[in-house]
């Protein structure tokens, strides 16, 4: 599935400020603002990221290319499997603490996160990956031609109906413009080694 025909097939969990489909990329201008996060450590709710997502029944991969050019604390793109406003997965590149961090965010009620410095991605095309298979989501990320790294295993009811798409946020500040390159849905991750 193409960029365009995401667009045209799926929803935003909440609108951006802008978007604009050029040629074979989509820039998304984040809401200043916009976050996903549950309760832990810090306190509050957020629930105004910008997911465009889509139904996906049963067993299924998704995973958003974009380039890693944003520099701003919290800044983030990736992908987003949603549930619903309790339960959902997001992960990708987000920065903390002036450094591009991969991680997964996973809620079912309060959110968690785990990270891994990754600046060596910086000015670079990422992909992740949420696949989707049984009672796991299993999410993996790579920059350009490198080899797909593990990133997280995470539980996911299996009889749950997800919505998954491409994600972007911008807690901290306006102006973040994510450029996305590619989104693909295909079967899940035959292995998880």
């Amino acid at each position: 599935m193409s960029l365009r025909e995401l667009v045209d097939a799926a929803t935003w969990t909440h609108e951006p400020e802008a978007v604009v489909h050029d040629g074979g990329v989509l820039r998304v201008t984040a809401v200043e603002g916009s976050d996903a996060w549950r309760t832990t450590s810090y306190g509050f709710v957020h629930d105004s990221e910008h997911a465009l997502v889509q139904p996906l029944d049963g067993s299924f991969s998704v995973e958003a290319s974009f380039v890693l050019d944003y520099t701003e604390q919290f800044d983030q793109a990736g992908v987003f499997l949603r549930v619903d406003e309790r339960n959902w997965i997001k992960a990708g590149v987000e920065v903390s603490d002036g450094t591009p961090q991969l991680g997964a965010v996973v809620t079912r009620g309060f959110s968690d996160w785990s990270v891994a410095p990754v600046p060596e991605w910086v000015g670079r095309v990422v992909t992740v990956r949420a696949s989707r298979d049984g009672d796991a989501v299993t999410i993996r990320a790579w920059a350009d031609d490198e080899e797909p790294r593990l990133v997280r295993v995470a539980y996911l009811d299996p009889d749950a109906a997800v919505s998954a798409g491409l994600l972007c946020a911008a807690p901290t500040r306006a102006g973040l413009v994510v450029t996305f390159t590619g989104y693909r849905v295909g079967a899940p991750d035959e292995a998880l080694h």
